[in-house]
């Protein structure tokens, strides 16, 4: 299964042969939909996606995933990035502010480096801090943009888990970052703080992990 956000909304790629097969219950605000075949019928769910919230998830299945995300990547340019999930033994984690949402540190690789390694040079980039350990892969996410009505993006991000002591912050002002905190994760989900979609699920997965 591959999740996809459009628009901050998710898109589910599954491997199904028939609706019996999904293990997703019908509700409202959700889409179920069996893929046809053709590569440019994904347009036009990436379309609606762009241009509207109508729906909370839209789910397409088909018996070959291979083949369905091989059809979907084909209407997109991807981009690697990486980023880091970065814990104190306080369990406080360090987030960033910018364009309006908080979010997690994080950027493109650089030819020649390996996710690891463009994930720790990001986050001391983006924030100033240092003394990072870098821990195992925590999760890798997709979300895609486009660049006025032309080419499309798949963004592909790698987050890693990292541990630092508390410490002060040196903001990348040339990033848009115009503020960043270390705070309890669940603490910045129940205070209503305007987070990406994909920014926010991953938040609560990291939550579940440390329960």
């Amino acid at each position: 299964m591959y999740k996809i956000y459009i628009n901050d909304t998710p898109l589910y790629l599954m491997e199904a042969a028939k609706r019996e097969d999904i293990p997703f219950p019908e509700q409202d605000g959700r889409l179920i939909a069996r893929y046809p075949g053709s590569a440019k019928f994904l347009l036009n769910y990436a379309d609606m996606l762009e241009k509207s919230k109508r729906f909370d998830s839209i789910i397409l299945y088909f018996p070959d995933l291979k083949k369905l995300q091989h059809d979907f990547l084909s209407h997109y340019e991807l981009i690697e990035a990486a980023g880091g999930l970065v814990m104190t033994p306080e369990q406080k984690l360090l987030l960033i502010f910018r364009l309006g949402f908080w979010d997690l540190p994080k950027g493109k690789i650089d030819p020649g480096e390996t996710p690891e390694q463009a994930a720790v040079r990001e986050v001391g980039e983006e924030t100033g801090i240092t003394r990072t350990e870098l821990g195992p892969l925590f999760d890798t996410t997709y979300h895609t943009y486009r660049v006025g009505t032309g080419k499309r993006f798949l963004k592909r991000t790698y987050w890693f888990r990292m541990s630092a002591p508390e410490q002060p912050l040196r903001l990348q002002a040339e990033e848009g970052i115009e503020q960043a905190l270390w705070a309890e994760p669940q603490r910045m989900l129940d205070d209503g703080r305007t987070f990406y979609r994909s920014i926010r699920d991953l938040l609560l997965q990291l939550v579940q992990s440390n329960d």
